[in-house]
């Protein structure tokens, strides 16, 4: 799960100039500063995969509201009576960037190509309920399911690719990845890696020509750097952590925003560790984090507390009695009861063997990292031991099967998105997919009547099911919903908030989700 540094949405704004001559060159365009660099720009090796891509369009995009709205469909597809046959219209007069007309050919070689197990696709396993898709008209694709799949709609935010560029073999090693062509408001115009991005207006754009004209992206991983070189005029805008963005307020020329968000933070505990795979220890932990504290030490009081990953934004969909209280007192009673005895040095042990293991965090996250202390803390206030080590992707991915690992993700716009890959059983140790192996007969059997039912009211109350599961038998200690915060330098117009995903920034959803929209002077 990629980490992106906390921060919120904006809607259309109106830029005005500052100082710094690489941002204001009086072209219409913007400088904008990200922590996070896409390792790919190619759609099936998950860039944007949550939609929102400033280069690629899918069939379908989501509203402020994240309602999915027709985008290279000339109308949101709906599902046979069955719910096993999705069929999609497709807008014509579509062009990709390089000229070449838009098709129905372009979006089977997408799908086919995603579902080809040679293509290696890392985003294929979230696709795992469409079975085939063919063309059955001049503007029109059929989409085959293996069941009914109700969210299906949400899933088909997939950016497309030229047919010409789905040549075979790996998508990993396409030179697509660092030369997209897409149907995108704006055109890929130059990447410097560890550097720079820069985008240009699509002037042919179906929607619209974006009236800013050139984006640069320019990637700064610090923190501190950011805010620094923010305040100095090199950036138009900028993502900061909640504390650092509150440093902001009431800059002169200066706007900080903070959103509501689908994106959580939790320790992820594996099954298989000795400690961690007890359900005692995982029920305790739970009620020893104090995630209000949290929230206002460690994130400057934004973000609200986390106990699974459906957020309260989904609605009906979310349980709002499915809390774990703060109960320290409680947690030492569920230790002593499962014989994890209080011994010498405040750990406590069973059968010899000390209730203690390593926490993993990203050790650039200064959000995660002060997340995970938090939670040492706590977790040692109660008898429990935990090492925390903060480690490089490469080092962290290989571990996840054995280790704990403070985890981000979720989305607002269907549960089914979030919590089948993340709590099924079926998706043990696939990647980020159920890394820690947690497996819970009732969560399975409401996850899959979640998202095949075509009633409405029968997936909320299989979601909410799962939730109240959850809090009887945790697979992690869930803490918070973050709160993306960004700071933004000028003046802001027809201001426009959306819930963010766990995916957020520049190039995807956050403040810059309807650059296309946007205006610049």
């Amino acid at each position: 799960m990629r980490f992106v540094v906390a921060m919120a949405t904006v809607g259309t704004m109106s830029v005005a100039a500052c100082a710094a001559p690489d941002s204001r060159s009086g072209d219409g365009g913007l400088v904008l500063a990200d922590p996070f660099e896409d390792e790919s720009l190619h759609p099936l090796m998950g860039f944007a995969e949550d939609g929102k891509g400033k280069l690629f369009d899918g069939l379908v995009t989501h509203d402020a509201q994240r309602r999915p709205r027709p985008a290279l469909a000339s109308a949101v597809p709906v599902p046979s009576k069955d719910g096993m046959t999705w069929t999609a219209r497709l807008r014509g007069g579509v062009s990709f960037h390089d000229g070449s007309s838009f098709g129905p050919e372009d979006v089977v070689a997408t799908y086919r190509t995603l579902l080809d197990p040679k293509a290696a696709s890392p985003v294929a396993s979230s696709y795992r309920m469409l079975e085939s898709v063919r063309q059955t008209g001049p503007d029109a694709v059929e989409f085959r399911l293996r069941h009914p799949y109700a969210p299906f709609a949400h899933k088909l935010v997939l950016g497309i690719v030229p047919s010409e560029a789905l040549t075979g073999g790996k998508v990993a090693s396409s030179p697509f990845n660092g030369r997209p062509v897409g149907t995108g408001p704006y055109r890929f115009a130059e990447w410097r890696r560890g550097e720079r991005l820069v985008l240009t207006a699509n002037e042919r754009y179906w929607g619209g020509s974006p009236r800013v004209k050139r984006v640069t992206v320019l990637f700064v991983p610090d923190d501190n750097t950011r805010a620094q070189r923010m305040r100095r005029g090199d950036f138009d805008g900028t993502v900061l952590p909640p504390a650092l963005a509150g440093t902001f307020k009431g800059a002169d020329g200066m706007t900080v925003r903070g959103h509501d968000t689908a994106d959580y933070r939790g320790v992820m505990l594996p099954q298989k560790h000795p400690v961690t795979g007890d359900p005692a220890i995982r029920k305790a932990l739970n009620l020893a984090v104090d995630r209000a504290g949290m929230i206002r030490a460690l994130l400057a009081g934004r973000g609200k507390p986390a106990f699974g990953p459906v957020p309260q934004v989904l609605g009906e969909f979310a349980d709002p009695g499915a809390v774990l209280r703060h109960d320290p007192a409680e947690a030492g009673r569920v230790l002593d009861a499962a014989g994890w005895r209080s011994g010498g040095g405040g750990t406590r042990a069973r059968d010899g063997k000390p209730a203690r293991f390593t926490l993993m965090y990203p050790a650039e996250d200064t959000v995660r990292k002060a997340l995970a202390g938090g939670f040492a803390s706590d977790a040692g206030k109660v008898g429990v031991k935990v090492d925390l080590v903060g480690l490089g992707w490469d080092a962290i991915e290989p571990r996840m099967a054995r280790d704990a690992l403070v985890m981000g993700g979720g989305t607002p716009l269907d549960p089914d998105l979030v919590a089948y890959g993340l709590l099924h059983s079926s998706q043990a140790e696939d990647g980020f997919n159920n890394p820690g192996s947690y497996r819970d007969a009732t969560v399975d059997a409401e996850l899959d009547k979640g998202r095949r039912a075509t009633d409405p009211a029968a997936r909320a109350r299989a979601y909410r099911a799962v939730q109240r599961r959850l809090i009887e038998n945790p697979p992690w200690v869930f803490l918070v919903f973050l709160e993306h915060t960004y700071v933004v330098r000028g003046e802001q117009a027809a201001y426009e908030p959306v819930v963010d995903p766990h995916v957020h920034g520049v190039l995807s959803w956050g403040p810059w989700w309807n650059l296309e929209k946007w205006s610049s002077r």
